[in-house]
């Protein structure tokens, strides 16, 4: 734990003295505040809400998702080892699962701070318009902590893939490359699955009950709609778990 915690900090003082991070924490906040002006701009367009501003915002969170999660996590392990000192830190008596928690709590922690930060703009919104427009509606307080914790939860697993996608090359721009290729295909398997007509060859009409659990547009309006079941919660986090361990067993083979 001793181990653990110092080298949490050590990777958390890098990641906010390093310029990617504030680049990726710009624009993040930019998107952001672009789709929620625009879930806004949909919302006051509409005569009948089909979505409300709050859900719109949280059903495009995956836009900014492949920018921020790659920034955050490519130079975790990929930096280290195209400078030599990671074999240099594996000498000494912290074990390689210390050295992958510390990361990837550092980046975790980081991708926190930057979505609370991005959750602020519903409520300054509400704020700034409820003298305007007195609608509870404008926030949707159950909406938004239900989103919030999809937010945090799915965001164990895509952080842990950052972490192992950093472990698997020496180049940054690869890790975050692959990073992004990995984000992409865990957000939208489920969904292309179910498109697929499976239930038509009897063969693959196995595959029907793991794309509905793989469906994180589902998860994520289950959440917001204030349905919250343990699926979910399994999935991200036994698909952290296993990132994280093949990280580790990635970090030791090449240590």
């Amino acid at each position: 734990m001793r181990h653990f915690l110092t080298l949490f900090r050590h990777e958390l003082r890098l990641l906010f003295i390093t310029p990617s991070t504030y680049v990726a924490g710009t624009l993040f906040l930019c998107l952001m505040g672009g789709i929620y002006w625009f879930a806004l701009q949909q919302a006051a367009l509409q005569k009948g809400l089909e979505m409300l501003p709050v859900e719109s915002y949280f059903y495009l969170f995956w836009v900014p998702l492949f920018i921020l999660v790659p920034l955050i996590t490519m130079r975790s392990f990929a930096e280290e080892r195209r400078a030599g000192t990671l074999g240099a830190l594996m000498t000494t008596p912290t074990s390689p699962f210390a050295i992958v928690m510390g990361k990837f709590a550092a980046a975790y922690s980081l991708y926190i701070v930057l979505w609370a930060l991005a959750l602020l703009f519903p409520v300054i919104a509400w704020w700034m318009l409820k003298d305007f427009c007195p609608d509870p509606r404008l926030l949707a307080l159950s909406s938004l902590k239900g989103g919030a914790l999809f937010v945090a939860i799915s965001g164990l697993l895509y952080i842990a893939v950052g972490i192992l996608a950093s472990s698997l090359t020496r180049s940054m721009l690869v890790a975050g490359l692959l990073t992004s290729c990995a984000l992409f295909i865990l957000i939208v398997a489920g969904g292309l699955l179910q498109m697929l007509p499976l239930d038509v060859y009897e063969s693959f009409a196995w595959l029907q009950a793991p794309a509905e659990y793989l469906r994180t547009f589902k998860h994520l309006e289950n959440f917001y709609g204030g349905l919250i079941d343990s699926r979910p919660f399994f999935l991200f986090v036994s698909g952290a778990a296993l990132a994280l361990g093949l990280t580790v067993i990635n970090v030791e083979s090449k240590a």
